[in-house]
């Protein structure tokens, strides 16, 4: 067999797998032989206290150590190492069958940049799953996934994937645990990369202890890593809508108070109005942050914000930021004058005052944020 020139790598992470390890390098090299592969295995050794590197070594596979702890850093550390054109990712406790690769190996050659296995569209062994996983965490965090990227996978969890090296080069993978598995599909979805997701076969592990994954713990990861990939959701439409609601209880009050539907609103209704305009001006610039840096590593490119934001210089930024600061300080000038008509005395325009606030932090956040993002840009 060529190692020198591989098609193939099999990247399997590893801790302390001194048991299953043996089985599931036959298994891989196996493969290899029954499909005439050039191909090469590597063991992601993640800092193993027992035999796995001995083990691993003795059946032919390259040794990657990777010293810093987790999933991700594991699989980062054998894709780098990894000299193939087509890499094949799966666990190290024969969960994973390396001799049904298959299907990876097909798809990968006709072009697609990533090959997912779904166990849930495939078959799971008694006792291969955890209820909750199967039922609630994987679906559910699945759905979220494909609302989110525009991704059509079934199963976001599973770790027996195919990806060509050029693929994994253009992701920039940096997600140190188990949201490994979620940010290779976010960034695939994000980039538009060729997705093809195959039946495959979930067998019940090898091992005689608890696994490395933990099931509230690592749920939120992903949840969370998904979230922070996702400004859409979290960050844009809450801070359009907040905005927007805002501003009409606001600006509706200039005036001052009125009754409509028979339900009074009063300077409260406008107080609560102006925190919401405020914070939805916050977290949507938060969002469009999110996304100038993202377009920096070549995500988001296509995006219709992105896309919008592009069009307008700074200098429109900055114009249409001293507008509404020029409103805000007219509308101040028109109260000092009332105040100054009364000889100074007491006079009460609180609803003029917070419209006023309301386009001062606006026009003000603009500047701010053109001047950001002008940094962001160079």
């Amino acid at each position: 067999m060529n190692h020198e020139s591989p098609e193939f790598s099999i990247v399997i992470p590893c801790l302390n797998e001194a048991k299953t390890l043996p089985v599931v390098l036959e298994k891989a090299f196996k493969a290899f032989q029954r499909l005439d592969i050039r191909g090469e295995v590597i063991v992601a050794d993640n800092g193993s206290s027992d035999d796995s590197v001995k083990i691993s070594e003795k059946h032919g596979a390259k040794v990657v150590h990777c010293a810093e702890k987790g999933y991700g850093n594991a699989l980062i550390a054998g894709f780098s190492a990894a000299k193939g054109k087509y890499m094949i990712m799966g666990d190290a406790d024969d969960s994973y069958n390396f001799e049904e690769i298959d299907g990876f190996v097909e798809y990968l050659r006709q072009g697609y940049d990533l090959v997912m296995g779904t166990r849930l569209k495939g078959h799971i062994q008694k006792g291969a799953m955890p209820f909750l996983h199967r039922y609630l965490g994987t679906p559910v965090l699945t759905f979220l996934l494909n609302l989110f990227f525009g991704t059509k996978i079934s199963d976001c969890n599973c770790g027996m994937r195919g990806i060509s090296k050029a693929a994994f080069e253009k992701l920039h993978l940096e997600a140190h645990g188990m949201e490994f598995a979620s940010e290779m599909i976010i960034k695939a979805g994000m980039l538009k990369l060729k997705i093809k997701e195959i039946p495959i076969t979930l067998y019940k592990d090898k091992r005689d202890r608890k696994p490395h994954l933990n099931t509230w713990r690592d749920g939120w990861r992903h949840l969370k890593f998904m979230l922070l990939y996702a400004p859409n959701f979290l960050f844009i439409y809450p801070g359009i809508f907040a905005f927007a609601v805002g501003s009409v209880l606001t600006l509706v009050q200039f005036n001052g108070p009125f009754s409509l539907g028979g339900i009074y609103w009063d300077i409260h209704v406008m107080i609560l109005g102006l925190t919401f305009s405020l914070l939805g001006v916050f977290i949507f610039q938060m969002g469009l942050i999110i996304k100038l840096f993202s377009s920096l590593q070549h995500y988001y490119m296509k995006d219709r914000f992105v896309v919008w934001l592009k069009k307008i210089s700074m200098e429109k930024q900055l114009l249409a930021g001293v507008f509404f600061v020029l409103v805000g300080l007219s509308i101040d000038a028109y109260i000092f004058y009332v105040w100054a008509g009364h000889n100074f005395t007491n006079i009460f325009m609180p609803q003029k005052a917070i419209v006023s606030l309301y386009f001062l932090f606006i026009g003000l956040s603009m500047i701010f944020f053109a001047f950001f993002r002008a940094i962001l840009d160079k």
